[in-house]
């Protein structure tokens, strides 16, 4: 008798292959000269610094393509994940620019000067591991899963899912908002974690240390890409997708769907934390604005338009999305909000598995057939009967 689940992974387009095909490596090759060679040779410093704050939304992209093109799972609170991957790291940048040499007007030297303005006299337990940078490292990954994975674990053993599972992200997302705005003496409040200066003693202010945190940004996401990838294409990666398809049936045959559901988001929660920690290093703040519900639910179109089934599409709709964004933003200030609708209703009804779909039923058979095209012989030429041949 055969496992349903094995007949259910043989449906999928998922290649026995571990890693990948020879077309997912050109692509790979294409995103990476794009993002480390083209950007930085044809834009000035600040576009450059603009495009390294969207590559960071990209990580939050890359998860949901796991999370919710593969295993089903939507999302609509990443945002709370990247806002607290992205406050680790800004915790840790703010208490090195809070040293008592820089703080000695305030009548608490040695502490964040918001805590000084709120008679905070000493500084809070939960910011203290947050003076070491390997730590901080740690925490600002660590944080973030375990926290996915409290809240994953509670709601899928108990089988919650689809829209309520959306709705609970999307209000957990709103609670953390208010949790943080409230907190003013311990978070910022809603004017977040600013005046950040220096990563252990290295000005994070120059045009140059930028650059360098810009192609940082975009070895980790290409990383991240790869780490996809090998999920996406592992048997685990099978077994995602015949979740998503047949749960009951996955479940029958015997394994644990709450299990890979927690791994599924776990992993999207640590690729977007990842992200919130680069943003804050290449923007400089983190604030509350990108915790909540309207950031997180911007983070799905990015994926939405991309294409949820593609890594690389994830990334392109990411950086189409934003680019898209900016320019209305500047052009038609009263009007961008109606073209970044408009943009994400247009993809999702006419190519609703959007960019890698277009490519993939659309432009690749075509470049397939001309490529077969110019690579057939030319038909031999067959002599008139009796004439000599050449």
């Amino acid at each position: 008798m055969t496992n349903p689940v094995q007949t259910l992974t043989q449906s999928v387009t998922v290649d026995d292959n571990p890693f990948m095909k020879p077309v997912e490596w050109l692509s790979l090759a294409v995103l990476a000269g794009v993002i480390l060679v083209v950007l930085p040779l044809t834009l000035d410093g600040f576009r450059l610094n603009l495009v390294g704050k969207y590559l960071t939304y990209a990580f939050v992209a890359l998860g949901l393509v796991i999370c919710w093109g593969y295993a089903g799972i939507l999302s609509l609170g990443q945002g709370v994940f990247f806002g607290l991957g992205g406050y680790c790291m800004a915790m840790y940048l703010k208490l090195e620019a809070s040293s008592i040499e820089n703080t000695k007007i305030q009548s608490t030297p040695g502490i964040p000067d918001f805590m000084d303005w709120n008679q905070i006299t000493a500084l809070p337990w939960f910011w203290q591991p947050f003076k070491s940078l390997p730590l901080t490292l740690i925490l600002a990954v660590a944080v973030p899963v375990l926290f996915a994975m409290l809240i994953s674990f509670a709601m899928f053993k108990r089988r919650v899912g689809g829209t309520y599972f959306a709705i609970i992200t999307q209000a957990i997302a709103a609670i953390l908002t208010i949790l943080i705005v409230g907190q003013q003496g311990y978070t910022g409040g809603i004017n977040g974690i600013t005046d950040l200066r220096t990563l252990h003693g290295w000005d994070i202010r120059t045009d140059h240390a930028k650059v360098i945190l810009y192609f940082v940004n975009g070895g980790l996401l290409l990383a991240c890409i790869l780490a996809a990838q090998y999920v996406k294409r592992s048997k685990l990666g099978r077994i995602l997708v015949a979740m998503r398809d047949k749960e009951d049936r996955v479940r029958f045959s015997g394994y644990s769907v709450a299990g890979f559901k927690v791994f599924a988001f776990c992993l999207a929660a640590g690729f977007a934390a990842i992200g919130g920690a680069m943003f804050t290093l290449q923007v400089g703040f983190m604030s509350p604005s990108f915790v909540g519900i309207v950031p997180s639910i911007e983070m799905v179109i990015y994926a939405a338009v991309g294409g949820r089934l593609s890594l690389f599409g994830a990334v392109w709709g990411t950086l189409l999305v934003n680019w898209a964004k900016t320019t209305f933003s500047e052009s038609f200030p009263d009007l961008w909000l109606f073209g970044l609708g408009a943009l994400f209703i247009a993809v999702v009804l006419a190519f609703p598995n959007g960019l890698a779909g277009i490519w993939r039923e659309h432009i690749e058979p075509r470049l397939t057939r001309r490529v077969k095209g110019l690579r057939a012989p030319s038909p031999a030429i067959v002599p008139p009967h009796g004439a000599p041949a050449e």
